[in-house]
């Protein structure tokens, strides 16, 4: 065996470069003096570990300073192996070469784990998008029974969606909350149709029994162990209470009630007012603007009514796009 066989070399008399010369090029192998000068092989080691490079690193320890406490400072210190000079170049050949060797399996168990998380990656978004998929289905099948529209379930999911981007939620909550919301009124499939489309105003047993709808929602929804279903069972129970505690079904009050039910509130209450139904003309949007404001500390958050005329301009757009 040569040494010619290795021929992308990089050599440096320099020990204050080694770091930077790591860092760019990503050697398979460093081969390390202990007795130099600025820095000298433990100090380089020592750098070399603190900085936690993310791929192995190994380091072939060649010194004349061959005693057994400096082998175990340099092993401990992350060297992978240790040669005293003088030495016999065969033998360093072969060491670099089964050191090499070693490397390069790591780095290809590496990559095929990269692979690997690739792959379920790429299958657990389909699995989100077919679980996603179906959830709208399944709340537009809903829907055929209701007055409301498909557009009104994507005005509802894109005004909390930006009502929780305001108040600062994450983009993996703002994604919840996207779909989350659209199952908000999922519980009126328990409602009957003599209620649910009466063209008049409900008599107060009528009200009683439209009012379970968020409890029937929750009951749909409750148990799961996925987050976004979780996450719209709380909407379903809580977007019909009040920030004052008159609201149904529990009475909460404040920040009793959950943040993704005090943001679907506010977005589901504007829709409605500004909507056409069977038994009201809409609302012009200056009137359910003074609504929302009128009702701001009793109905809503206060905060967040504030965050949604901020954001007002994005609401009338996604009114105008999918009226």
């Amino acid at each position: 065996m040569n040494i010619s066989n290795y021929t992308n070399i990089i050599s440096t008399t320099h020990s204050i470069e080694v770091l930077e010369i790591c860092k760019k090029e990503q050697p398979d192998l460093i081969l390390l003096d202990l007795k130099m000068p600025v820095l000298d092989g433990f100090q380089v080691l020592e750098q070399l570990k603190s900085e936690k490079i993310d791929y192995i690193l190994p380091v072939l320890i060649v010194t004349a300073q061959n005693d057994y406490e400096n082998r175990i400072k340099a092993l401990d210190l992350g060297a992978k192996d240790f040669i005293g000079k003088p030495f016999d170049q065969t033998e360093v050949i072969i060491r670099i070469k089964n050191i090499l060797e070693i490397s390069l399996l790591h780095k290809e168990a590496k990559e095929y784990n990269r692979h690997l998380e690739m792959d379920v990656l790429l299958c657990n978004k389909g699995l989100q998008e077919a679980q996603q998929e179906l959830i709208h289905r399944l709340v537009l099948a809903s829907e055929f029974r209701d007055y409301e529209t498909a557009n009104h379930i994507i005005r509802i999911s894109y005004f909390t969606y930006e009502l929780g981007k305001a108040v600062g939620l994450s983009e993996g909550e703002l994604d919840l909350l996207l779909h989350a919301s659209t199952m908000h009124d999922i519980g009126k499939v328990g409602i009957p149709d003599s209620i649910l489309l009466k063209p008049g105003k409900l008599n107060l047993e009528e009200w009683e029994i439209m009012k379970t709808h968020t409890t029937k929602g929750a009951q749909i929804l409750r148990g799961s162990s996925f987050e976004l279903i979780r996450m719209a069972e709380d909407i379903a129970l809580t977007h019909h209470e009040k920030w004052d505690g008159t609201g149904y079904p529990q009475g909460l009050k404040g920040e009793e009630i959950p943040l993704v039910g005090r943001i679907t509130a506010i977005s589901d209450v504007f829709d409605a007012l500004v909507s056409e139904r069977p038994y009201k003309k809409a609302w012009p949007i200056e009137k359910a603007l003074e609504e929302i404001r009128t009702n701001s500390g009793s109905h809503f958050d206060e905060d967040l009514v504030e965050k949604f005329f901020e954001i007002l301009p994005t609401i009338l757009e996604i009114q105008t796009k999918y009226e």
